[in-house]
């Protein structure tokens, strides 16, 4: 059965796709047909239910909840991996800070890399006076910034590893303001997969990614050639600091405290009317998976 899988080049995911898409485990009977696109991308195919599979950020869930569940495998959730808010100058830096203090608007104006992105959704909650967004993709953002387009720059990805060596700075880290406000790790995006599938196509996506990356665990080096083909100019070193960043325990399998972290953003982002309320369920039926896992 082939299904139709779009995840973003970044190192993340295509660490934990690779042995997936490149039959290096037992995908039992699936392939997949993949299309490479950053986030916010995914994001819009999801709502206009382009692919069975996709990455996507966790805000934009709350928009595709309707057609799609996320699976158990391949999130990106953790403590210390939340977007920066960054910008050039310290004037810059000490005006962002007063907005947010005395809660005014000063005009600045901010480059975000997506509407729907979880990112766009802490900047929302941290600096709800920061209304003045500028859309671009993830790596057009510093050099907005250096080149005076915007004040500030909203980055996710290897940018957090790279934007000090450009002279930018950071005014705050929204994962760190998300963990002091609720104590729980950040739950940036998941896969998720088409309602209208089968229980057992659900159940075998699930457990197929799931033993992926566990092989990328196990064989970190495995996927090296893809993972550098598809990322942005950088180190080997960078690339690995990124996925360790962003592949842990959570990207097995949600758990508990995975699934309680997603329950929290959609509770708080609910209680503020940020996004739709829906009688979907959040997750996959953990009953139907245990029954199939042996089909």
């Amino acid at each position: 059965m082939k299904l139709t899988l779009g995840f973003s080049p970044c190192p993340n995911d295509t660490f934990i796709f690779d042995a997936m898409i490149h039959q290096k485990i037992d995908t039992e009977g699936l392939s997949f047909d993949v299309s490479y696109e950053d986030v916010e991308t995914l994001n819009q195919k999801t709502f206009n239910e382009e692919l069975d599979i996709s990455k996507l950020s966790f805000h934009a869930y709350a928009y595709t909840i309707e057609n799609y569940v996320l699976l158990d495998a391949g999130s990106a959730l953790g403590f210390g991996v939340g977007p920066l808010l960054i910008c050039k100058n310290k004037e810059i830096l000490e005006a962002t800070l007063k907005s947010r203090e005395e809660d005014i608007n000063l005009g600045l104006r901010v480059a975000i890399p997506g509407e729907y992105t979880t990112a766009n959704f802490l900047l929302g909650l941290a600096f709800p006076k920061l209304q003045n967004k500028v859309l671009k993709v993830f790596s057009e953002i510093e050099p907005a910034l250096l080149n005076n387009e915007v004040d500030l720059g909203l980055i996710i990805h290897e940018n957090r590893f790279t934007y000090q060596d450009k002279g930018l700075i950071k005014v705050m880290d929204l994962g760190d303001f998300w963990e002091k406000e609720t104590g729980c790790p950040i739950p940036l995006g998941g896969i998720v997969i088409r309602r209208n599938l089968s229980d057992e196509v659900k159940a075998k996506v699930n457990r197929v990614l799931k033993k992926s990356v566990e092989y990328a665990f196990k064989h970190p080096k495995s996927g090296i050639d893809f993972i550098r083909k598809h990322a942005q100019e950088m180190s080997e070193e960078v690339m690995y600091k990124h996925i360790g960043l962003y592949v842990n325990k959570y990207s097995i399998d949600l758990g508990e405290e995975g699934k309680q972290a997603v329950q929290v953003l959609f509770e708080k982002a609910l209680s503020l009317n940020l996004i739709p309320s829906t009688k979907k369920s959040l997750f996959l039926d953990r009953t139907n998976i245990d029954e199939l896992k042996n089909h």
